[in-house]
């Protein structure tokens, strides 16, 4: 497969928690994209991290939004580490994202996370997880680029392979605090950022990467916003 070249890890190396994954390019054929591993993204100085996305004046919200048109959730189609493994993403996510993990064997995944810790990038907090309908719910599973507004901003124009592709890279999900990923909703940058500023560089960072890597445009409003956080990153 042909390598695509990635003209932003130029401006940045990106998140710690993820090591290697995929995305499509603008054509939506599979691309590798390696991104190595630093404590955090370096952005060249004075480079425009939103170089090369479409700028939009405004979210337009359409009200034809349907989690369905991005596939059932989750599967194991996915490029997680020890992906099509038997495991959906979000068990891959956890495994990826959660230590101190006590795994358990459930239906096909032979590695399920039980219990574990999640040191949570969105607020800081260190939460205790343990697998169950409602006790689970203090981990979940975030979509950087939240999938509504994916739809706002160009997926609606996908093929169901390649939005079933988006909801389960990745590149674009984080084991973070349930609340938090409430209170975010389809929030773009724009209305809701990490109450965590510390963690402001590597999300505009990935947000940036997701935008780019799937062709999304984004409304001028969020690109300030991402601008600005990530003027915080270090330079170099």
């Amino acid at each position: 497969m042909k390598r695509t070249t990635v003209a932003w890890l130029a401006v940045a190396a990106v998140l710690s928690l993820i090591v290697a994954y995929q995305v499509v390019d603008a054509a939506g054929e599979r691309a590798d994209w390696y991104i190595a591993q630093a404590d955090a993204p370096v952005v060249a100085p004075g480079a425009d991290v939103m170089a090369g996305i479409e700028l939009i004046p405004a979210r337009i919200r359409s009200y034809d939004y349907r989690r369905a048109a991005f596939g059932e959730a989750w599967d194991d189609n996915n490029d997680a580490p020890g992906g099509h493994n038997g495991c959906d993403t979000r068990n891959d996510i956890l495994n990826r994202d959660l230590v101190d993990k006590v795994f358990v064997a459930i239906k096909r995944c032979p590695d399920a996370v039980a219990s574990g810790t999640l040191h949570d990038p969105y607020t800081n907090a260190t939460v205790a997880f343990v697998r169950g309908n409602q006790v689970g719910a203090s981990v979940q599973i975030d979509h950087i680029v939240p999938l509504a507004l994916a739809w706002d901003l160009g997926a609606r124009d996908w093929t169901d392979a390649m939005r079933l592709r988006f909801a389960n890279d990745p590149a674009n999900l984080l084991a973070v605090q349930g609340q938090a990923n409430q209170d975010k909703s389809d929030g773009e940058p724009a209305v809701w950022m990490p109450p965590n500023h510390a963690f402001w560089c590597q999300y505009s960072v990935q947000f940036i990467a997701v935008l780019r890597g799937y062709a999304l445009s984004v409304d001028e409003a969020s690109a300030g916003t991402l601008r600005e956080a990530a003027a915080t990153c270090p330079t170099g």
